[in-house]
């Protein structure tokens, strides 16, 4: 079977289909914006899912220690990691984490670090928890590399500040962050003590260099993080809404378990145990070709942008995003989105909505079959010549 072949998902409920009116006034755009695959999800949870379907009843179901032991397994084999089981809890989304943690480690009032630009649920669930954003500009650099500015970041911090939200890697701009930078940021939250949320949901899409999580820089960093973790990127699985929140500090899991059984976020849901479990027992020669494939397809756009300078583009070192920089367009934003929409017939995520810094940007799901990317760039050549 070839993995990667066109799966028509237009007649499903597939969000980035089903929205197109929407969000574009129009369907007649490809859909390249919100980051799930247009990639079949791996065999092994399909046929997991089928088996377990056999069984009739479907009633509440707790997630087995298999499940949790298979996910500590993938973090120790790919990214030497380990965590140990009391660590870990389930939780629907890393988005629901997020608020859940925000809620737990701070009060109405304070103010919580965001880098922009950034997933645009770590603005809104900092806002609609009453909390105050500090936002940290990310900048290019001269090779065009995003980078924060550590002593900048450390005149923004006030005696309100509590927490910081670490996309790691980034969301959308790809990056994987050194140790160096990594080292930098941890000891500045020591330093003050500062809470680290990490969603590292993208950790398993990675090209270059390997990730390593902040937790494992330093026992100090271990006890001061809360991880968040899932199978969704890596598998093509969001729509089975499960993934984990690791915690290794006991006073911080307790502060978190009391906010998470507050809101009742449960066990989750049988099918998703066995599928996420499948995965991470199952799923490794799937991810290989995965990243395979979005290697290649990167090379892709690169060699595109390389024909089009007029569109920069700076190869990811992780995730399956494209973070285009459209600035040499001339556009303003709204002509930006309007051009990608109307012109080229292509649906992406308009740089802005990621935060300020994103102005002058598109960001474009590559996850897809090769074919799709192909045509998607054939659309946007022969609107750039009209």
């Amino acid at each position: 079977m070839d993995e990667f072949r066109f799966i028509e998902r237009s007649g499903s409920n597939a969000e980035k289909y089903t929205l197109r009116e929407r969000l574009f006034g129009t369907e007649a755009v490809q859909p390249m914006w919100v980051a799930d695959m247009d990639i079949a999800t791996p065999e092994c949870v399909i046929h997991a899912v089928q088996e377990r379907l056999l069984h009739p009843i479907l009633g509440y179901e707790i997630m087995s220690e298999r499940a949790f032991e298979a996910q500590i397994e993938w973090m120790r084999e790919q990214h030497a990691f380990t965590m140990q089981r009391q660590w870990l809890s389930y939780s629907p989304s890393v988005v629901a984490s997020i608020g859940c943690a925000i809620r737990a480690l701070s009060e109405e009032g304070d103010e919580v670090i965001v880098m922009d630009p950034v997933y645009p649920p770590f603005y809104s669930m900092v806002r609609d928890n009453n909390r105050h954003l500090i936002l940290h500009p990310l900048k290019q650099d001269n090779e065009g590399i995003y980078r924060f500015d550590i002593n900048a970041l450390a005149s923004q911090i006030t005696s309100k500040t509590k927490l910081l939200l670490l996309c790691s890697p980034h969301n959308p701009i790809g990056r994987v962050w050194s140790r160096d930078e990594l080292n930098a940021l941890g000891t500045l939250c020591l330093e003050h003590n500062i809470r680290i949320i990490s969603d590292e949901i993208h950790s398993d899409i990675v090209f270059k260099p390997h990730h390593l999580p902040i937790a494992a820089l330093s026992k100090e960093l271990l006890e001061n993080t809360i991880m968040l973790l899932g199978p969704g990127k890596t598998f093509n699985m969001a729509g089975f809404s499960i993934s984990t929140v690791c915690i290794p500090s006991e006073t911080l899991r307790e502060a978190y378990d009391k906010e998470r059984h507050r809101v009742h976020f449960g066990d989750g849901a049988v099918l998703s145990h066995v599928a996420f479990e499948a995965a991470y027992t199952a799923g490794k020669s799937w991810h290989t070709k995965l990243v395979e494939h979005l290697s290649a397809n990167i090379k892709i756009i690169e060699t595109w942008c390389e024909e089009h300078p007029r569109i920069k583009f700076r190869p990811p070192e992780a995730t399956y995003l494209a973070w285009l920089d459209c600035k040499s367009l001339g556009l303003g934003d709204r002509e930006l989105r309007e051009f990608f929409v109307r012109k080229a017939g292509l649906g992406l995520s308009p740089g802005l909505s990621f935060g300020k810094e994103g102005s002058g940007f598109m960001r474009l799901n590559f996850a897809v079959p090769t074919s799709v990317l192909c045509h998607a760039l054939d659309r946007l050549d022969k609107a750039l010549n009209d």
